[in-house]
């Protein structure tokens, strides 16, 4: 039961969700003056094709030609009815995913790192810098500056680079220098605003290097939303008008935001985001200001933060391991347009052993809060007696993430 389309029908322009979102989005404030950003003081950090994309109130921005080009070595991804999962919960409810673990680096991530590197490499940047928490966006960086012969730097949460040493070897095998972090402080276990902070320092002390983020910015957003574009088709051809249900784990919002903005101009569509427990941000945290790193040298952001200096134990879901969310995906919930629920990692792990028994798949820790909400919501659907519609997106495989299914089958995971 699986959903293609051929690469022809990839789509050929990203959907903005600005001019769509319930309330207007506030505007980023600079760490200094507290005044609303501009671009030339995003310069020094993004080309400008980025900073457009940033700010643009336009419905919908063109995907350049080379860009498509790389896409198309893995899209359009399939969309997978979870038939043998459906059956296992005896649920009337019929449960789709869209398969982002078929990239290069088995996660969804790509889709945005292509077009960073497209963009930095026509404004004539020779190297590029960021953080990545599990390895699924440093990976995907890597791949990407090897296509388009860029220079990649990776800072590695420290807790991640200990538990997933193949991750760094996938960055390596692509050219990418990867070092643990926080740099300065080898006792820490780290967190993405700490990885953040040294990628930025080492990203303004250097004239050909710009900082590359993987989530949270209205760009990245925005090079994501083909998932959800392409779910839309897929869901079309099996039959479905539209799901009842959207459903994507949240770290910063990137995976969650390219399933689901596509959806949010659909008023019968629910979306759920789903989160960590030892990490709710949306679920406890508080919608203000906050800076994206430790170091406060990036923009103020209007988000759901526990605070830049939080420090979130060092779960194997190192992916959703940051203090705030993206301001779309902060905007959607605080207007109610989202909702938002939190699982502990115990749970979450039982989910994926089911899923991978079932379907036959490995997912990401990260993507297995997704697929958490999804069997409370199939079960949900069992005890009404209604055949609801449920979407999500699989964001990526669990194959470097033995070690932690390991821990969980032999009794060694914290379960919180």
């Amino acid at each position: 039961m699986r959903w293609n389309l051929p690469p022809g029908q990839m789509p050929e322009a990203w959907f903005n969700v600005v001019p769509q979102l319930p309330e207007p989005l506030q505007p980023d404030l600079h760490p200094g003056t507290r005044e609303p950003v501009g671009p030339d003081d995003l310069s020094p950090l993004f080309p400008m094709a980025l900073i457009g994309q940033e700010v643009t109130s336009e419905p919908w921005v063109d995907i350049p030609g080379e860009v498509i080009d790389v896409l198309r070595l893995w899209r359009p991804t399939p969309l997978v009815r979870a038939q043998r999962l459906e059956r296992a919960l005896g649920t009337p409810a019929r449960i789709y995913y869209k398969d982002e673990s078929v990239s290069p680096a088995g996660s969804h991530k790509p889709n945005t790192a292509v077009p960073q590197a497209f963009y930095n490499k026509q404004a004539g940047i020779t190297r590029l810098a960021t953080e990545t928490g599990a390895g699924q966006w440093g990976s995907a960086l890597a791949f990407a500056c090897a296509l388009f012969g860029l220079e990649c730097k990776v800072y590695m949460v420290r807790a991640s680079y200990n538990q997933k040493p193949y991750r760094r070897v996938m960055m390596e095998v692509w050219g990418g220098s990867v070092v643990p972090s926080p740099v300065d402080d080898p006792d820490s276990p780290g967190s993405l605003g700490s990885a953040i902070s040294d990628a930025v320092r080492d990203a303004v002390s250097r004239e050909d290097t710009h900082y590359s983020l993987g989530s949270v910015l209205n760009h990245v957003l925005l090079h994501q939303t083909v998932i959800g574009l392409e779910a839309k088709e897929q869901l079309a051809s099996a039959g479905e008008r539209l799901p009842d249900i959207v459903i994507g784990s949240c770290g910063g919002g990137s995976n969650l935001g390219g399933i689901s903005l596509p959806f949010v101009p659909d008023a019968g569509v629910d979306l759920l985001a789903v989160e960590p427990s030892s990490c709710p941000t949306l679920t406890e945290g508080t919608f203000r200001y906050d800076f994206a790193d430790v170091a406060k040298m990036t923009p103020l952001l209007p988000m759901y933060t526990l605070g830049h200096e939080f420090m979130p134990p060092s779960i194997h879901a190192g992916g959703l391991r940051y203090h705030g969310d993206a301001p779309i995906i902060s905007d959607l919930v605080k207007a109610g347009r989202m909702r938002a629920v939190a699982y502990p990692q115990g749970k979450v792990f039982e989910a994926a052993v089911q899923f991978a028994r079932t379907q036959g798949t490995i997912p990401a820790p990260e993507t297995a809060h997704a697929i958490r909400a999804v069997m409370d919501e199939a079960l949900a659907a069992k005890q009404a007696g209604e055949e609801k519609v449920i979407l999500f997106s699989y964001s990526g495989h669990g194959l470097l993430d033995l070690g932690a299914y390991d821990d969980f089958l032999h009794g060694r995971l914290d379960r919180d």
